[in-house]
């Protein structure tokens, strides 16, 4: 169109486009403009729902102001009143706020293509911007990116968008159960070529569709199944430009990027990625990464983005011992145990006999006597009778639930909701005082649904055409794995185990809590895995003395009844990632190693590795596998495991038996990660030779 390259050329020749790269934009869509958070949504903004008792913006709001963007424009969909009312009174609006300008855009956009042409019309966009979801939880650095997209931009105008993309695995929890995105990347160039959202079907029904001539033109592509898409993209102007041209774009990825990279003859325009292996990203866009985001945080995978890091203003969260959380004024009552990986809000109490565990629990909440809530969020004002007994649910604000209630694994329970006493609630239940949108009178309690005497009735949500929205992918809980390799997080720990687990389809209800109890003990070694390798990196961090943290981990391994194998694991993962946070602060390779092995090393001995003077190295040479597992597609990761190898020789924490068996069980192999270290194992050997034949000569003088 015309008037639209105008437009844009105008805007290349403004004087101050040679400064552009001063000023950062970005753009937060705070309305998915979809339904997988109803019935909540039905009364308040996704953006504000409570994760680990944070509203969700905040996390996104915290990522950007670690960008370094300057002017943010938030558009607002549903309850924008509501949004408009938080951030006007949040420290965003402060005069020490990070931000030069925070502006809400109010619009009628009923998708998120409106959105992006309402923003093109109001012309606010003056340079490259970032384009970020308001449910992105993240602690990736994006200058690498920035700078990659910016040096690109330079040297090819038609480079319009970055997407930055996070490995993590063919398989993981925050991946969607109904249709996964698949990206055919050319390596070379960290150009997009095609993109695919590929069916969770049996295999014989999944398969992508590729335009053979990518094949031909290009020597090398990658298909990538195992990339977490957090929706954070590099945006140029004239990618707004082109949503303004194509009125058929309605979503990020499914219409525009598909549309652009289908269009490339026609348009000329690229769009690349940026991989990133480290740290956390995520995006919260079901209930069932709401579920595994927020026992993410709680764990510490997304640090500095955590509980005690207190990123509203009036909280005051404290750090305790087995990752729980309290805030000021909370009450437990004698007998009543706040368990492992849980976070208590302000003046919140807890009766006698209760028990709460894996769970959130908000302000001024009120849980009786004798209660049981286990994987469950009770947001701020619930009200919880003696007796009842609730299992992965999510009761909102001000909902009352009676005395001796079972609230069943996967009920939602919406704000000011009342179950009466002695009522079971089903699984399946989606709880709501609401006045549905086509009514003005709304609707009768049901009885059956919250007990004689309580308040609400069922929700029916309209069918999303998004097929994320589907059964599968909304699950609030994931179901562990089947498959034998272990899960590892999103975040910051890199290995081979990243692959995460397998989730079973469990289409009996719309949104289950439910994992698969054939498979506890695999769910536990992953808890034990996660939650011990965070303890030890919290350790090397804060650089606590080895016997400190020698006395958490065994703590750790006996409320887990963990085995060798688990705390090997758990030490070497740790290690590996605190050696690649120094490097990335500027320290040696090997420098690196010696200061942590050296110090630290002497818990191996202690926790994992007991086979010394043994004929069999069993331990060492799993040892030495999970480490070589984990310098696979590091940076540097050739002169890490040949470091790493070295050090723990000089330090007897493996033989030279134990190398030359871990080396004779790759089959020899001295290719990949592996090729530095071959000189290693020919030298042990022939010092081993040579050690021989020294005594074979010492016992011949005596002779």
């Amino acid at each position: 169109m015309a008037p639209r390259t105008t437009k844009v050329n105008a805007g290349k020749q403004k004087p101050k486009e040679e400064q552009r790269e001063d000023t950062l934009q970005a753009v937060v869509l705070a309305d998915s403009y979809e339904r997988r958070f109803t019935p909540f949504t039905l009364e308040r903004p996704r953006c504000l729902l409570p994760l680990a008792n944070t509203p969700l913006i905040e996390y996104t709001l915290e990522f950007l102001a670690n960008a370094g963007v300057e002017d943010i424009f938030i558009y607002c969909g549903a309850h924008t009143e509501q949004v408009e009312q938080y951030i006007n009174a949040s420290k965003w609006k402060l005069s020490t706020s990070p931000f030069r300008t925070l502006t809400l855009l109010r619009s009628t956009a009923t998708s998120v293509g409106d959105a992006m042409r309402d923003l093109d019309k109001r012309d606010l966009i003056t340079g490259d911007f970032l384009l970020v979801s308001g449910d992105v939880v993240s602690n990736l650095a994006i200058e690498p990116a920035l700078a990659k997209h910016r040096s690109r931009r330079e040297k090819d105008k038609n480079a319009i968008m970055t997407m930055v993309l996070r490995e993590a695995g063919i398989e993981h929890r925050t991946k969607s159960r109904g249709r996964r995105p698949v990206f055919i990347i050319d390596p070379k160039k960290e150009r997009c070529l095609h993109y695919e959202e590929m069916t969770r079907r049996p295999v014989e029904g999944r398969y992508v569709n590729i335009d053979p001539e990518l094949l031909s033109t290009h020597g090398e592509i990658e298909v990538r199944e195992d990339l977490i898409d957090c929706y954070v993209d590099i945006c140029t102007p004239d990618v707004l430009g082109l949503w303004s041209d194509n009125f058929d774009y309605q979503s990020v990825r499914k219409s525009f990027l598909f549309g652009v990279l289908k269009d490339y003859e026609l348009n000329g325009k690229t769009i690349h990625t940026y991989i990133v292996r480290e740290l956390y990203a995520a995006r919260v866009r079901s209930l069932r990464s709401y579920d595994a985001v927020s026992k993410d945080i709680i764990s510490r995978w997304t640090y500095p983005l955590c509980p005690d890091s207190n990123l509203v203003r009036d909280q005051a969260y404290r750090l305790a011992k087995g990752k729980t959380y309290f805030e000021d004024g909370v009450v437990l009552a004698r007998g009543s145990m706040v368990k492992r990986r849980s976070v208590v809000g302000k003046n919140t109490s807890i009766g006698e006999g209760s028990t709460v565990g894996d769970s959130v629990l908000g302000r001024q909440c009120h849980i009786g006597n004798n209660v049981t809530i286990e994987g469950s969020y009770i947001w701020d004002d619930a009200v919880v009778g003696d007796g009842s007994v609730i299992t992965q649910a999510v009761i909102a604000n001000e909902a009352v639930i009676g005395r001796n209630c079972t609230i069943e694994p996967g009920a939602l329970i919406s704000y000011r909701v009342r179950i009466a006493d002695n009522t079971t609630v089903a699984g399946d239940s989606r709880l709501t005082t609401a006045i549905p949108s086509n009514t003005d009178t709304g609707l009768q309690t049901d009885t059956n649904l919250v007990g004689k005497g309580g308040e609400g009735y069922g929700y029916a949500s309209d069918s999303d055409s998004d097929s994320d929205n589907s059964v599968d992918s909304s699950h609030l809980i994931y179901t562990h794995p089947s498959a034998t390799s272990s899960a590892s997080s999103i975040s910051t720990l890199h290995s081979e185990d990243d692959s995460g687990p397998v989730y079973a389809r469990d289409t009996s209800r719309r949104e289950s809590f439910v994992s698969d109890h054939s498979d506890e003990s695999t769910a536990q070694n992953r808890d034990f895995h996660l939650e011990a390798t965070a303890s030890i990196l919290d350790g090397l961090s804060k650089d606590d003395s080895p016997d400190v943290i020698h006395l958490e981990l065994l703590s750790q391994r006996l409320s887990a009844n963990a085995n060798d194998h688990m705390m090997r694991s758990a030490l070497v993962s740790a290690f590996m990632k605190r050696i690649s946070n120094m490097m990335d602060g500027g320290s040696a390779a090997s420098e690196t190693v010696k200061a942590v092995f050296g110090k630290y090393g002497d818990l191996l001995a202690k926790m994992g590795i007991a086979d010394k003077g043994k004929e069999e190295k069993v331990d060492q040479v799993d040892f030495l596998g999970l480490v070589e597992k984990e310098c696979k597609g590091r940076s540097k990761g050739e002169s890490l495991l040949l470091f790493v190898a070295k050090e723990c020789y000089v330090l007897d924490v493996v033989e030279a038996e134990g190398v030359e068996q871990w080396w004779v069980a790759g089959d020899g192999q001295d290719e990949g990660v592996r090729r530095l270290v071959k000189e290693f194992v020919e030298w042990l050997r022939n010092a081993e030779s040579e050690s021989e034949e020294e005594s074979e000569e010492d016992e011949e003088e005596n002779d």
